[in-house]
């Protein structure tokens, strides 16, 4: 009779380790899985930026600093989003967001080019791409945050560390970076 009690004990033990085991390896491949979808929206914003870039190029002839901050923080973005954390990633994009943001305020100088139909389609794919964005990281830090709670509270905090799960890092925005940015191409 004790080995039975004592065998039906340890597989109610057994049942609680698996379960909160998988339920750590979902929430962390729900994690991976929201900062694919942001990497994608990235990838999407990076190579409208060029696009836009050769589009107000022959108009801005003496903005070329804006242009260069412009392409220069993209590459950062890129470098930062293949190689870095993702405190670093978006960091860089946060820089990424100030250029465009320099660049849609200098496009307001160039009455020409705010009614080239181009520029206004780019710039529309990029607000969209932006906003896409936005509730990317949304859903990231969300699913970062349900995360470290479950690897944090008791008992699943007794074999967190056992089994490698390892807090996240939240996808920071500057609070100025969170506001997409708008600009008015209208003629008026």
């Amino acid at each position: 009779m004790e080995l039975i009690i004592l065998l039906v004990i340890v597989a109610v033990v057994v049942a609680v380790v698996i379960g909160i085991y998988n339920g750590l390896v979902s929430r962390r491949n729900r994690i991976d899985e929201a900062l694919a979808q942001i990497q994608v929206q990235l990838k999407r914003r990076h190579d409208l930026i060029p696009n836009l870039v050769n589009a107000v190029k022959g108009y801005m002839n003496f903005e070329q600093k804006v242009l260069t901050d412009v392409t220069n923080a993209r590459a950062s973005a890129v470098t930062a989003g293949a190689q870095g954390s993702v405190a670093q990633q978006a960091q860089a994009e946060n820089a990424l967001t100030g250029a465009l943001r320099s660049l849609f305020a200098v496009v307001e100088n160039y009455p020409d080019l705010k009614a080239n139909q181009n520029v206004l389609s780019l710039q529309e794919e990029l607000t969209t791409t932006e906003n896409q964005i936005s509730f990317s990281r949304q859903h990231y830090n969300a699913s970062v945050l349900e995360y470290n709670n479950a690897i944090q509270v008791f008992p699943a905090v007794l074999l967190a560390g056992m089994f490698g799960f390892t807090k996240r890092e939240f996808f920071e925005a500057e609070p100025e970076a969170a506001n997409v940015p708008t600009v008015d191409l209208s003629l008026s």
